[in-house]
């Protein structure tokens, strides 16, 4: 009798453990994920509505674990639901995911400003940076459908 072996595969984890940081190279904070930023728009203004959480379940028809769920970006909610929830808050689909869509921007910014802090001299004069007719490319100027929301990948 022999002995099969199994098909083996590597898991990658979608939220690797972050590395032991070195002195030399500070850890920097996980990539936020959508779901976290909807819900944090979502808890963010039912509490500036002073209202429950039962009490917006209620209305947007939907059961009051699944929306706590989502607010704690533990389901990804479907665009039925979110705007359910959206319209239970007074607000449209596209204010909340504008909302998120800022909140994604100054926390990527952010990010940004505490690599290039870290960054060497030596590192500062290899670095291009182009600039085109609105200022430095990728510079963020309000315009378009959004608001001033520039979402990029």
């Amino acid at each position: 009798m022999s002995i099969r072996v199994t098909n083996q595969a590597d898991v990658i984890p979608l939220r690797p453990l972050p590395a032991a940081a070195s002195p030399a190279v500070p850890a920097l904070p996980r990539e936020p994920l959508w779901r976290d930023l909807v819900g944090e728009v979502l808890r963010r203004e039912r509490q500036a509505q002073g209202r429950t959480l039962k009490d917006v379940a209620e209305a947007a028809r939907i059961s009051m674990p699944y929306l706590s769920e989502v607010e704690r970006g533990l389901k990804e909610a479907s665009s039925e639901v979110l705007a359910a929830a959206a319209q239970a808050l007074g607000l449209r689909l596209a204010d909340v995911l504008a909302l998120a869509g800022e909140r994604l921007v100054s926390i990527t910014a952010a990010r940004f400003r505490s690599r290039s802090l870290g960054s060497s001299a030596a590192d500062d004069r290899r670095s291009v940076r182009s600039t085109g007719p609105a200022g430095p490319v990728g510079a963020m100027r309000p315009s378009g459908p959004m608001g001033g929301v520039l979402l990029a990948a």
